[in-house]
């Protein structure tokens, strides 16, 4: 039988447990160098976080219980899972790994075959990769709750970090009609319809440049530029566009079905024991004016086929003679700048050049494959000219400009749901995202 003295200190505990109480910790890669903007953050409740200063340290009060689960990530890194009680009294070093799949090229080695019906053969196990593909992603309405960090960069130095924490609903649909080059058969591709609903928004600055974040709320003036805007799903915040596409990126099976017909642009290599590498190449040059270089890999189970990891490169050039007049709904990304929507919808785009590497995670649930993790970097420069009034008033002075636009983002999913997903009302897509500015030391 408990005592009346048992009660009591199991009452102690859990009142001990509410109080409010700071941790700190201090994160570090594998040589011992700080992390700066990596995020930590509360499993349960992602709301409750903070980010590392410039010397890899954080503090993060919560009166959460210290059995709670604490995340702590950064982009290209595996995710550290600890327990608050793990962050002692004195600074706590956490070290972070790198990912699996690096953001650099991934490493193709060419298996040895005749070259006697290889076209054949591949033709043979691409259609054998999409049969397993169209099993292992099921064609029913999935629900996400995910953590997406975006980092910006200027001059190689990184100055501020926006994270969304949002609700996110993908609902398979069919898209264009294709016909299959080995059957003549035509048929559908299946695509995806992302519906994006942020919950909170947190914008990360080094306190030394605090006042830039005056200057940049997303999405503050759109409805005064375009009332339509105001309308359209996910689109009342450029923030909320801006992590909306990240997901949307690497529509993995439409991608693979839209592509497999012309079997001269596939490779097949080994990266590992275990595993093969699918790789699709493909280079376009119009004119000088357009020049895109891409390629896909697909890491395989090498016994069952089925998709492990994903990485996509691209490498970008544009070269517009005259000229381009930026529109309303093409300057989401360039309102993570700081510059005023009037300054960006006044912007001409001459030149852009940039190299963009995407990586996704699968992980399996039951027969399924679903989107675990998604790492994205973008190193752009935009070339173009502005018109900005003359001081006296009177007119307009055009001026070249050059923005460098370098982008680190990672997206990892917290919470799934395959079972009884309903889809987003147009009153959860369109509310406006909470955001409140964070700065760190």
């Amino acid at each position: 039988m408990r005592t009346r003295l048992t009660y009591l200190l199991i009452a102690l505990c859990l009142t001990a447990e509410s109080f409010a109480a700071e941790y700190i910790g201090r994160v570090v890669d594998d040589k011992g160098a700080p992390i700066s903007y990596a995020t930590v953050y509360m499993a349960d409740n992602p709301v409750i976080g903070t980010a590392t200063g410039n010397n890899g340290l954080f503090r993060l009060e919560t009166d959460l219980p210290i059995f709670s689960e604490l995340i702590v990530s950064f982009i290209g890194y595996e995710k550290q899972i600890l327990l608050l009680s793990e962050l002692h009294s004195d600074t706590t070093t956490i070290v972070l790994k790198e990912q699996p799949i690096h953001l650099e090229e991934v490493v193709i080695a060419a298996k040895p075959g005749k070259q006697k019906n290889k076209r054949k053969r591949m033709q043979e196990l691409l259609a054998a990769v999409y049969q397993q593909m169209q099993t292992d992603f099921p064609l029913t309405v999935t629900g996400y709750r995910i953590v997406s960090d975006v980092r910006m960069d200027a001059e190689d130095e990184p100055w501020g970090m926006e994270q969304m924490i949002a609700h996110v609903v993908v609902l398979p649909q069919q898209g264009p009609i294709v016909k299959d080059q080995r059957t003549g058969k035509r048929g559908t591709t299946p695509t995806d319809e992302v519906q994006f609903a942020g919950e909170h928004c947190k914008r990360f600055f080094d306190a030394s440049i605090r006042s830039l974040a005056d200057n940049i709320y997303a999405g503050n003036d759109l409805e005064a530029i375009h009332p339509q805007m105001r309308k359209a799903a996910t689109a009342i915040d450029s923030g909320v566009v801006v992590h909306k596409t990240l997901w949307s990126m690497g529509n993995i099976v439409y991608d693979f079905a839209n592509t497999m017909k012309d079997v001269s642009h596939w490779q097949v290599g080994s990266e590992n024991e275990g595993e093969t590498v699918l790789t699709y190449t493909e280079n376009q040059n119009i004119m000088g004016i357009f020049i895109y270089r891409m390629k896909r890999h697909y890491i395989l189970r090498s016994d069952d086929l089925r998709v492990l990891r994903f990485a996509e490169r691209a490498h970008i050039e544009l070269n517009i003679p005259f000229g381009h007049k930026v529109k309303p709904h093409e300057m989401q990304m360039l309102n993570l700048l700081n510059m005023g929507e009037k300054q960006i919808e006044q912007y001409r785009i001459r030149k852009v050049h940039g190299d963009i590497s995407l990586n996704t995670i699968y992980q399996e649930r039951g027969e399924h494959l679903y989107p675990l993790e998604k790492n994205l970097k973008a190193d752009a420069t935009i070339i173009g000219k502005r018109k900005d009034p003359k001081p006296n008033g009177h007119g307009t002075i055009e001026s070249k400009d050059t923005i460098p636009l370098k982008i680190r983002a990672t997206q990892r999913v917290t919470t799934l749901q395959t079972k009884d997903v309903q889809p987003l009302t147009p009153k959860q897509i369109t509310k406006r995202v909470p955001r409140t500015i964070v700065p760190i030391y």
